[in-house]
């Protein structure tokens, strides 16, 4: 998820979801609500309630991206943390941070690798060097569509269960 505030007073009176623990104070999953923000000469002071216990805290952060990384915003979280639990929220983080890059792509290229290796050391000696490239060829076509429907459906599942959990009455 690419999340970046401009500034850091467009973070005051909302809500973000905790996505790195800070020690002794926010875990990570925790709903924070942002009292007040400022820009000093050290870089940026955040002051902070944790929804859950009620204590107020004070971040210090060097950049306005050092903050959106330690924190997201998340409307669905911010409305439904009450009945979601903590392993529910992280997994839920975990998902929303995926990126082509990050999660796709290194999957995508150590399947590719070893449909290769197959195609080349395996295969050529049975069928032929020709029909190994094309059974190769194929086969990486297949992996990328494969791998990108999947991860496309695990994320749209997660949040589906979540939603259906969400929109149920206790």
């Amino acid at each position: 998820m690419a999340f970046m505030l401009f500034s850091i007073e467009d973070a005051v009176d909302c809500k973000y979801i905790v996505t790195k623990s800070m020690r002794e104070q926010a875990k990570t999953g925790a709903l924070i609500h942002v009292m007040d923000a400022q820009e000093t000469s050290d870089g940026i002071t955040v002051k902070y309630r944790v929804t859950k216990t009620k204590q107020d805290f004070t971040a210090n952060f060097e950049t306005v991206k050092q903050f959106c990384s330690w924190c997201m915003p998340s409307t669905f979280l911010a409305k439904y943390y009450d009945k979601l639990s903590s392993r529910e929220i992280k997994k839920y983080i975990k998902v929303e941070n995926r990126s082509f890059l990050t999660f796709q792509l290194p999957m995508i290229l150590v399947l590719l690798a070893i449909v290769w290796v197959v195609a080349l050391f395996a295969l050529k000696d049975m069928l032929g060097l020709v029909m190994a490239l094309i059974l190769g060829g194929a086969a990486s076509i297949v992996i990328i569509v494969a791998v990108l429907v999947v991860s496309h459906v695990a994320k749209n599942s997660m949040i589906e269960r979540l939603y259906r959990k969400v929109s149920t009455p206790y």
